[in-house]
C-alpha cells in the first residue's frame, strides 16, 4: 500500500512536459485561480475517487518501455497541494530508474514543498508574473512562494525549466520581460526558459463550470510579438523555447 491522493487525469505519451516521451500525471487541487487557466476543473482539492500511489506507479511501469528515455511528470492543478502523494510517487518512480519532473507554480510554502524539491530530478517552474501586484490580479495569489521556490532550487542546484505565459496586455510587455530576463539571469539552476503564448482553449470548460472567463476580449498573440519577446531573453544569453508553429506573421 502507498499513500492516497486524488488524480485528475493522465497523459500516457506526453511530449510537452519535460525531456523525452513522458507519462504525465495531473493531480487535483490548486490554490491559484489563473484567469487563463485551461484546466479549471482541477481547482477543487478532491476528485471523484482516491488513488493509491503504489497502484499509480504500477500503472506507470506498464509504460516503462515507452518512457524509459523520457520519464514521469507530476502536474496539476498544483501537485504540491498533495505533496506527500507526489513525493511517494516520485520516490517509487526513481527507485525504478525513471526520470522525474514536477510541473508547479511553486505556490505553496517551502515547508510543504521542500522534500519534493529535494527528491525530484527536474522542476518545471511557472512564474506567472514577477510583479507581485500583477500576479495577484492574474491568479488571486502573490508570487512570494514561487520566488522562494526558485531560490531554494538554486541553493540545492535543482535543475529548472522556467515557464512564463505571455498574455497580451498583461505579461506580454517588453519592459516587464526585460526585468524578468534580468532577474532570471542570476540563477544558474535555470537550464532554459519556455515562453508560452496565451491561448483561450479552456474557455469551454469555464462555461461548463458556470465560471466567468474575464479574458474573453484578449486576443492570442501574433508571431511578430512572440519573436520580439523571445529576442529579449536571447540577447541576455538565456536559452529560450517557444512553440510558434501554429502561428502566422502579422500583417503590417
Amino acid at each position: 500500500m502507498g499513500i492516497e491522493g486524488y488524480v485528475h487525469s493522465v497523459e500516457s505519451m506526453g511530449t510537452l512536459d519535460g525531456p523525452g516521451l513522458r507519462y504525465v500525471l495531473f493531480l487535483q487541487g490548486c490554490p491559484l485561480r489563473c484567469r487563463y487557466c485551461h484546466n479549471p476543473d482541477t481547482w477543487k482539492a478532491k476528485g471523484r475517487a482516491l488513488s493509491d500511489s503504489q497502484e499509480v506507479v504500477d500503472t506507470i511501469l506498464s509504460y516503462k518501455s515507452f518512457i524509459r528515455d523520457g520519464g514521469v511528470t507530476i502536474s496539476g492543478g498544483e501537485p504540491l497541494m498533495q505533496s506527500e502523494f507526489s513525493l511517494d510517487i516520485i520516490r517509487r518512480c526513481r527507485q525504478e530508474g525513471l526520470h522525474t519532473a514536477l510541473d508547479t507554480a511553486g505556490s505553496v510554502p517551502l515547508e510543504t514543498s521542500r522534500e519534493v524539491l529535494d527528491e525530484v530530478n527536474l522542476v518545471l517552474l511557472d512564474i506567472k508574473s514577477l510583479d507581485d501586484a500583477q500576479c495577484r490580479a492574474l491568479t488571486g495569489v502573490g508570487n512570494t512562494n514561487t520566488l522562494k521556490t526558485l531560490e531554494y532550487c538554486e541553493s540545492i542546484n535543482r535543475k529548472i525549466w522556467l515557464r512564463h505565459v505571455l498574455v497580451p496586455g498583461w505579461t506580454l510587455d517588453s519592459q516587464r520581460l526585460e526585468v524578468l530576463a534580468d532577474y532570471l539571469g542570476q540563477f544558474s539552476c535555470i537550464e532554459q526558459v519556455e515562453l508560452l503564448p496565451y491561448h483561450s482553449m479552456g474557455r469551454s470548460k469555464w462555461a461548463k463550470l458556470n465560471l466567468v472567463y474575464t479574458l474573453s476580449e484578449v486576443k492570442e498573440p501574433g508571431l511578430t510579438e512572440l519573436i520580439e519577446a523571445k529576442e529579449i531573453f536571447l540577447r541576455k544569453g538565456i536559452p529560450v523555447m517557444m512553440d510558434t508553429s501554429h502561428l502566422v506573421p502579422q500583417a503590417v
